[in-house]
């Protein structure tokens, strides 16, 4: 299992991070989403088939781009 918390300057309220969690969720082997709107903090856990570019594709889709984008 994989795991990465990134900064999203982009998440500014709740319907935000709840974006962000439906979005992510629909990727298969995403285990875990946290999203923290205060801090804009995203953590993600998966496992295979999910690969961290897959979770970054669909942030910057979704206008979320994390700020670590490597």
């Amino acid at each position: 299992m994989a795991r990465r918390t990134v900064r999203v300057p982009n998440i500014s309220c709740d319907h935000c991070a709840n974006t962000i969690k439906r979005e992510l969720r629909q990727l298969d082997g995403i285990n875990l989403v946290e999203v923290d709107a205060k801090t804009k903090q995203l953590s993600v856990e998966w496992d295979a088939p999910a690969r961290w570019e897959d979770v970054r594709r669909v942030l910057q889709e979704i206008n979320y781009p994390p700020e670590d984008a490597s």
